[in-house]
């Protein structure tokens, strides 16, 4: 059951301990998940808004935030070696839950490997104008990061371990030429250049910036050796990403008086601004693809009964985005990938509360997971979850106060928690669990 043969990477069955990494190299790809040029651009958003030492403040109860999701999510993906759409089954979702989350996952994610494919193109374009045009650019950074996701678990490693250590060199560049201009004591004391933001809607947006990466960290955790590893890795990855790279463009807004860090970086250091934009692109982007492959090979497999492998999947996600970045259809679509992003902290609350509190299927897991298999069968639909998966996005949608993200979150898990002391959390009917071993391409 757990042979890897095919490339398949674990997607629908457990990772077994001989395939589990040591967690500093994950804790690298964490790191490159947070540090990526988003993180950049949310720091410099801070900045601009507010005085370094409230964006310190911002960026420690955010990271504080999410650390917590990770850590309790990331527990529940190492202990049982299970990506986040697979273990949706026997944490509280079942089969038709747990698909529809596989195809939330699917389509949000690679609706967003597309269109940071073509903010890297544009980059390109920029880098090297009239080289070739920027709808060719969006399919060749599309098809090179396919190539490296298709290696699965291996390549993405490799990536990290070159982009990673680049990202920070450039950034390290940039922050060290622009503020030789400035007298560093008074960018660490002067108010904030822009209208000013409260350090509670800072901490917002720092905990919503990375609270989908948070959800689906099983993906990454399962790999890991034990649940302490689980936790180095994401003090480690998850501390420094928001901090060095947060706090670097907190930095870079105060000096340049602007919230805009592409046009900062690119005017600053030119040629090496635009090498950060390119590789802090890279890095988050293939675990866009990644997961959202593992997600609609889950749903395939729960929805059609048949277990796909890994890596043509890979390639047709990876093909359809770029193509889908490269006639600029996606750009219209980011409206409607933020609203669906409403739907993932609730997954992250009635998984939690299920493993960790009501326990209607740990009993399962736990016998399977000693034999090394998936439990025999799965519930076939749990009437009560998809409600409240429904009402907490819902109010996810609809709360504009506070942390809508955590308080969804949070509304889930007391929703789950209720419905299970009440006994309403019963599945209608069971499903066979379908055999792990990839068909043929």
């Amino acid at each position: 059951m757990s042979q890897n043969s095919h490339g398949d990477d674990f997607a629908l069955s457990r990772v077994p301990t001989e395939a589990r990494k040591h967690w500093f190299g994950i804790a690298v790809q964490r790191f490159g998940q947070v540090s990526a040029l988003s993180q950049f651009l949310l720091g410099a958003t801070l900045g601009y808004a507010m005085t370094f030492g409230e964006a310190v403040l911002a960026f420690l109860f955010g990271s504080i935030i999410l650390e917590i999701v990770i850590v309790f999510v990331g527990f529940i993906g190492q202990r049982e070696g299970l990506n986040t759409a697979l273990l949706a089954k026997w944490t509280g979702f079942g089969e038709v839950g747990a698909s529809l989350v596989g195809l939330a996952i699917g389509i949000s994610l690679i609706g967003w490997f597309g269109i940071q494919s073509a903010v890297s193109a544009q980059s390109l374009d920029t880098l090297m104008p009239g080289v070739m045009p920027m709808w060719l650019w969006s399919l060749v950074f599309g098809l090179a990061v396919t190539a490296i996701v298709a290696f699965g678990f291996k390549g993405m490693q490799m990536l990290a371990n070159v982009t990673v250590p680049l990202f920070l060199i450039l950034v390290a560049w940039s922050i060290i030429n622009e503020l030789s201009r400035h007298d560093l004591g008074e960018l660490l004391t002067s108010p904030a250049p822009g209208p000013t933001m409260s350090v509670w809607a800072g901490t917002g947006i720092v905990a919503g910036g990375l609270i989908v990466g948070a959800i689906i960290s099983a993906d990454m955790t399962r790999f890991n050796r034990s649940t302490a590893d689980v936790v180095k890795q994401t003090v480690v990855g998850v501390t420094l990403g928001e901090f060095v790279i947060g706090l670097a463009g907190v930095l870079l807004a105060h000096a340049a008086g602007s919230g805009d860090i592409v046009a900062i970086v690119t005017s600053s250091v030119g040629f090496v601004g635009l090498l950060i934009v390119i590789t802090g692109t890279l890095k988050i982007n293939d675990w866009n693809l990644y997961s959202s492959t593992l997600g609609l090979v889950n749903f395939v497999s729960t929805a059609f009964g048949k277990n796909l492998n890994r890596v043509t999947i890979t390639v047709a996600l990876g093909v359809v985005g770029s193509i889908l970045a490269a006639v600029g259809i996606l750009a219209k679509f980011t409206g409607f990938l933020i609203v669906l992003s409403v739907a993932f902290p609730p997954i992250a609350g009635i998984m939690v509360a299920e493993y960790f509190i009501v326990k209607r299927w740990r009993a399962e897991l736990e016998t399977s997971r000693a034999a090394g298999e998936l439990p025999e069968t799965s519930p076939r639909i749990v009437p009560a979850t998809l409600i409240i998966w429904l009402v907490s996005s819902v109010a996810g949608y609809f709360i504009t106060w506070g942390i809508p993200a955590v308080i969804s979150l949070l509304i889930s898990m007391v929703l789950y928690i209720i419905a299970g002391k009440l006994g309403w959390v019963r599945p209608i009917g069971s499903a066979k669990t379908q055999k792990s071993v990839p068909e043929a391409a």
